[in-house]
């Protein structure tokens, strides 16, 4: 019979196993197991792995690859973002590593159901747990013009958020957007043409509406400080992230845990910027990032950004 399972290339495979140090043994979690590639590396390398997800379908076929390891990994539905209330529940106050592969992953962009991607039509979804009330549709359909500019252009990044926004009002007024084909049509439509373009007109207000959705960003601050709180002495933190937001937000958190000065935090009478004491050694400086061949051979890895760091 064929194997019909989506398949999955981890991201940065050999520089997460490198920073997370399985070999030591012990629990460790990865927090967004998606299909499984970097949980299943993890187990191969002798670890017991806490994996959780908050998409239903990426455990299922999580627990197909990885149920040949028995009771070495345990298969948790949940929010990353909820990893304190996740351990305690489990009885599991320390573990010797956290993993966080953060975005959507390669299966959820290929799934046209999903409407994460506008390469062909599908419905405009993008949740990444189906059981969350708020869908893409919604937004698109009921959100103000302003709040709409404003989500696209703090999310997207996109310059001409305003027009998007102002085009995706005026076209609703026609009639429901209900499909992610339109929805590019639309925003190609406000944004102006200017000679080739390396990325499609419509990735940037898809990529807003996603994080939106998901709630990317909310909470990904505070998931670091309780990540690093449930690390025991010399356990590991490895986060991957894909675009310069989700980016920003855990370079900052990482320094802090550091007790490294960062030059966004606010500064007191005398020009001081506040420190805490270190919880955390960071275990490089800039971020790794894809190989050239990695980044040829897998054209999803090409943004990808791996940070890590060592509980003290």
């Amino acid at each position: 019979m064929r194997d019909t399972r989506p398949r999955h290339t981890p991201v940065l495979l050999v520089e997460t196993l490198s920073a997370l140090n399985p070999a030591r043994g012990g629990w460790l979690v990865d927090a967004t197991v998606g299909l499984g590639g970097h949980s299943e590396a993890l187990l191969a390398a002798g670890a017991n792995v806490l994996a959780i997800d908050r998409d239903p379908g990426a455990l299922r076929y999580a627990a197909e690859r990885l149920a040949g390891y028995g009771s070495q990994v345990r298969l948790i539905h949940g929010d990353f973002r909820s990893l304190k209330a996740i351990l305690a529940e489990l009885g599991q106050p320390q573990v010797t590593g956290v993993l966080a592969d953060l975005g959507v992953s390669s299966w959820q962009l290929d799934d046209l159901t999903r409407g994460f991607s506008f390469r062909q039509d599908g419905p405009l979804d993008m949740r990444m747990d189906p059981t969350q009330p708020l869908t893409a549709a919604e937004i698109v359909n009921s959100w103000e013009e302003a709040e709409l500019a404003e989500m696209i252009r703090q999310w997207g990044e996109e310059r001409y958020a305003r027009r998007v926004a102002r085009n995706i009002v005026a076209a609703r007024a026609t009639g429901f957007i209900a499909t992610t084909g339109r929805l590019a049509e639309i925003v190609r439509q406000a944004i102006p043409a200017r000679g080739p373009q390396r990325i499609d007109p419509a990735t940037r207000t898809f990529q807003a509406l996603r994080i939106a959705v998901n709630r990317e960003l909310d909470g990904l601050d505070r998931f670091v400080s309780d990540a690093v709180e449930a690390l025991a002495p010399g356990g590991r933190l490895a986060i991957i992230t894909f675009h310069s937001l989700e980016d920003r937000i855990v370079k900052h958190a990482l320094r802090r845990e550091a007790g490294v000065p960062d030059a966004d935090a606010p500064t007191d009478f005398w020009g001081r910027r506040a420190t805490q004491p270190p919880r955390l050694r960071l275990l490089h400086r800039r971020p790794i990032v894809p190989t050239d061949a990695e980044a040829a051979s897998n054209p999803r890895a090409r943004s990808a950004k791996l940070r890590s760091a060592e509980r003290l």
